[in-house]
């Protein structure tokens, strides 16, 4: 059964001269957590490599939005130049991003960034994000784990916290995929 990615907490995006921008409204979850990915995978497929995700709006996130984040910032790294840059993060996502060490891969409000003095008119100019297929259980299961195996990678502590998710998602995964021949 397809599980639909949600339109409740929307997902904008746009692309500008020199960075790519996703913007959060309401809360980021395992739900829209999806879009930001498919967005951001093709953005990086196509070369760029300043994605900047956009927190002003978004009420708090969950461990599966901020692993496809770490997802996203790890893919940059790998990339010239590459960068994830966070704006508009209030005290409260701050914290989340760095309780789990997303801030050493990260840039959270950098100081100088080349879209400081034009947000409005970037947030102006945003579009819904494009719908991506809705995903079955087994899917959806698979970004999850993906999402938490990209925090579980970054400390040891990540690790202990997620262990018992990842832990479950494996099993779930593995009883749900077809055996190798």
């Amino acid at each position: 059964m397809p599980i639909p990615v949600t339109t409740d907490h929307p997902i904008t995006c746009g692309v500008f001269e020199g960075f790519s921008w996703i913007r959060c409204e309401g809360k980021g979850s395992f739900l829209n957590s999806p879009l930001v990915k498919s967005f951001g995978d093709a953005r990086v497929g196509e070369g760029e490599s300043v994605l900047v995700i956009d927190l002003a709006a978004c009420s708090g996130m969950d461990s599966t939005f901020m692993g496809t984040l770490a997802g996203m910032a790890a893919r940059l790294a790998a990339v010239d130049g590459g960068i994830l840059q966070v704006a508009g993060a209030d005290e409260r996502n701050r914290r989340s991003l760095e309780d789990l060490g997303l801030d050493f891969m990260m840039q959270i409000d950098p100081k100088e960034p080349s879209w400081k003095d034009d947000i409005e008119n970037i947030r102006s100019q945003l579009k819904p994000a494009q719908a991506v297929e809705p995903m079955n259980l087994s899917e959806r299961a698979r970004h999850v784990l993906r999402a938490h195996e990209e925090l579980t990678d970054l400390n040891e502590k990540n690790a202990r916290e997620f262990e018992n998710v990842v832990g479950t998602l494996k099993r779930q995964v593995d009883k749900e995929s077809p055996p190798e021949s």
